[in-house]
C-alpha cells in the first residue's frame, strides 16, 4: 500500500490564525466623477510607466533609492504626493513579482529572456493602489471620499452585499484597489477576518477530483462537469469565429469571452466548495483530498486531450475548499494520490484490472464494486483516517 499523506498545514486543530478574503465592491460615480476616475487612472499608469523604465535603464528596484530617483518626475504628471508614493510602490511590487515568477519556474526560456529584455508596462486603465488617505470609507452612509488628480471627490455611492461591508467595516487591511473592468467601477480590498478554532473530526469526507466528475465524495454525492465541458466547448467555437476575422473590435471580445468563462468556472467550483464545507461542518467531519500537485507534468495525453487537461480547474476547487474550510472552522488534508481508482477499499488489492473502463469499478480478487469515482473517494477517507491516527497518537509517558 502506498504512504498514506501529509497533513495541510494551514488547518489543524492547534492553529489559530486569519484567513484573508478578497471583497469586491461596486463604485457608482456620476458622469463627471467616472472622468475624473479615468483620468487618474491614465495619469497614475503613465507615471508608472515612466517610473518602470528609469528603474529598468538604470538597474534600480529598490523603494527607498527608486523613490528618491523618479519621485520629483511622477510628481510631474499631476500626481499628488501620497499618489505618487504608492505609483513608485506599484512598479516596485510588479518587478517583484517577475523575479518570483522567475523563480518558481513560471517564466522560462524563451518567456523569460523576453520578460527580463524590457521594462514592464502598465495599461492605461491599469488597477491602482489607494490607501487611506486617498480613500475613505462611510459605511453608513455606503459612499466613499477617493482622491482625483481632479480633486476629492465625495459621497461616491458604492454598492455591495451586506454581509461583504461589514466584512469593510471590520477586517479590511492594507490598501484597496481601484479598477475599471467592462465599463465597471470597482474598488476591491483586502480582509483578515479571524477563523474559528478547527472543531477536531468525528470523522472524514474524501473527495475524489477529476474531469468528467468534478467532485465525488465518499457518502456517493457527485457534481457532475459534463455542463461545464458543454460550456467551454461552446466558448471555445465562439472564440475560433472571432480569431478569424482578426480586427480589434474581435480582440476586445475576445478578452470579453475570456474573462466570462473563467467567472463562470469560478463560480461552479464556489458553489461546489461552498456544499462540501457546509456538509462537512454540519456533520462534525473534516475534508481528505488527493494531493494532486504535478500531476500535469506526471501524465501524458494525447494531442485532442490536452486542452481539457490543461483547462481542469482542480487546483482552484481545493483552494477553495480550503480557505472556506478555516472560515468554518472544518480541517482539511490532502493525502496521496496514488492508486485511489485502482485500489480495492474492501481487501486493499491494487491493480489496473480493477478499474476497466473509466466509470466501473470491480475488484478481481474480492468482487467489490461500484462506480470507480466513489470507490476512490471511499479510499481517499480511508487514508485520511489513517493518516490522522498516526500524526494524533499521544506520546508515550516517560
Amino acid at each position: 500500500m502506498p504512504p498514506y499523506s501529509e497533513i495541510d498545514a494551514s488547518n489543524t486543530c492547534s492553529k489559530i490564525g486569519r484567513v484573508k478574503v478578497v471583497v469586491q465592491v461596486r463604485l457608482l460615480p456620476s458622469a463627471v466623477q467616472a472622468a475624473a476616475l479615468l483620468e487618474t487612472l491614465h495619469a497614475c499608469n503613465a507615471a508608472a510607466d515612466k517610473v518602470s523604465k528609469m528603474a529598468f535603464e538604470r538597474g534600480v528596484h529598490s523603494r527607498n533609492d527608486l523613490q528618491k530617483l523618479v519621485y520629483a518626475d511622477v510628481r510631474g504628471f499631476g500626481l499628488g504626493a501620497q499618489a505618487a508614493v504608492r505609483t513608485i510602490k506599484k512598479v516596485v511590487d510588479a518587478c517583484a513579482s517577475l523575479q518570483a515568477s522567475i523563480r518558481t519556474g513560471n517564466l522560462a526560456g524563451p518567456r523569460r529572456r523576453k520578460a527580463e529584455g524590457k521594462a514592464i508596462r502598465f495599461r492605461k486603465g491599469a488597477a491602482q493602489p489607494f490607501d487611506d488617505r486617498m480613500l475613505s470609507w462611510r459605511y453608513d452612509a455606503r459612499t466613499v471620499s477617493i482622491w482625483t488628480t481632479s480633486g476629492r471627490l465625495k459621497g461616491v455611492r458604492i454598492v455591495g452585499h451586506p454581509a461583504q461591508l461589514d466584512s469593510l467595516r471590520s477586517h479590511r487591511r492594507g490598501e484597496t484597489d481601484l479598477v475599471r473592468r467592462d465599463g465597471k467601477w470597482l474598488l476591491i480590498a483586502t480582509c483578515e477576518v479571524p477563523e474559528p478554532e478547527p472543531v477536531v473530526p468525528s470523522d472524514w469526507i474524501g473527495v475524489d477530483r477529476g474531469i468528467v466528475n468534478l467532485a465525488t465524495t465518499s457518502d456517493g454525492t457527485n457534481f457532475q462537469g459534463l455542463r461545464l465541458r458543454r460550456y467551454r466547448r461552446w466558448q471555445e467555437r465562439k472564440r475560433a469565429e472571432l480569431r478569424v476575422k482578426r480586427t480589434k473590435s474581435a480582440t476586445r471580445r475576445l478578452r470579453r469571452r475570456a474573462r466570462r468563462e473563467h467567472r463562470h468556472v469560478t463560480n461552479v467550483n464556489h458553489v461546489i466548495a461552498k456544499k462540501l464545507v457546509a456538509v462537512a461542518q454540519r456533520t462534525g467531519r473534516g475534508i481528505a483530498l488527493e494531493d494532486l500537485r504535478g500531476i500535469r507534468n506526471r501524465v501524458q495525453l494525447r494531442r485532442d486531450q490536452r486542452a481539457i487537461r490543461s483547462s481542469w480547474p482542480f487546483h482552484q476547487l481545493g483552494a477553495f475548499i480550503a480557505y472556506k474550510a478555516r472560515r468554518a472552522g472544518v480541517v482539511v488534508i490532502t493525502v496521496d494520490a496514488r492508486f485511489t481508482s485502482q485500489m480495492c477499499p474492501g481487501c486493499g488489492h491494487t491493480a489496473r484490472d480493477n478499474r476497466r473502463d473509466r466509470d466501473r469499478f470491480c475488484c478481481r480478487r474480492c468482487g467489490f464494486a461500484g462506480p470507480a469515482d466513489h470507490v476512490a473517494g471511499i479510499n481517499v477517507r480511508n487514508r485520511a483516517r489513517s493518516a490522522w491516527v498516526l500524526v494524533n497518537v499521544p506520546e508515550p509517558a516517560a
